[in-house]
């Protein structure tokens, strides 16, 4: 079977030597990827440069891709040659459009007009005592999945911290109805450590809860096995 997998964390550049990025390693999508190809699957992996990767195998390929826009391109043209895709990768919600001084902001009656300016520096000047970064929202790639591949078996993944399990799952099952989802795996951050990755699996009509990343990996591999045999 031909599997698409996305992992690590994307980087939104804000100049040429700053950008917004997040904590994510990648580490479960390289569990995944080789529990995967451990059963004889076909895996393409979309991650970062930083993310942890699994040693070379003859049925995997990597491709890197720096942010959204970066990672959308890819997907797009990737997602209608695979049978399963399992988007663990965490995407950024918002990208920089220009940042510039206090002052400037304070001074302008318009404040739209900061968002069709951009910065053409290579590194921003730091002399400024207090700086303004205007961020744009960036697309919801998943919603888009359906749209290139009706067919693809779509696993998505939702984080979030310090919730109650209750609201967890009710988000966890909206994404699912909104993405046109066949899985989302839910997620509490502060139940996320070296030894323990708590996670709900959310299906239409079953949850599921295992402790591990290995434990993710495997019920997600007997999963897709049961889905397409």
């Amino acid at each position: 079977m031909k599997i698409l997998v996305t992992s690590g964390g994307t980087s939104e550049a804000i100049d040429s030597v700053r950008s917004i990025t997040n904590h994510s390693t990648g580490r479960l999508g390289k569990i995944i990827t080789e529990t995967l190809l451990a059963a004889g699957h076909e895996v393409c992996l979309i991650t970062t440069k930083r993310a942890v990767k699994p040693e070379a195998h003859p049925n995997l390929s990597i491709r890197e891709i720096n942010n959204t826009k970066n990672l959308l391109l890819e997907m797009k043209e990737r997602v209608a040659d695979y049978q399963v895709l399992i988007h663990s990768m965490a995407v950024s919600d918002y990208t920089p459009v220009y940042m510039t001084g206090l002052e400037e902001v304070q001074a302008s009656s318009n404040l739209e007009e900061f968002l069709s300016k951009q910065n053409h520096q290579a590194k921003i000047s730091s002399t400024d005592e207090v700086q303004v970064l205007f961020l744009k929202k960036t697309p919801k790639i998943i919603s888009l999945v359906k749209e290139w591949n009706p067919a693809i078996h779509l696993i998505g993944f939702k984080l979030l911290v310090d919730v109650n399990e209750d609201y967890l799952v009710d988000i966890a099952r909206k994404s699912l109805i909104k993405n046109q989802a066949d899985l989302i795996i839910a997620n509490d951050l502060t139940q996320i450590s070296a030894n323990q990755h708590r996670a709900i699996f959310v299906e239409k009509d079953q949850l599921q809860t295992v402790q591990t990343k290995e434990e993710i990996a495997e019920l997600l591999l007997k999963k897709i096995q049961a889905y397409h045999s």
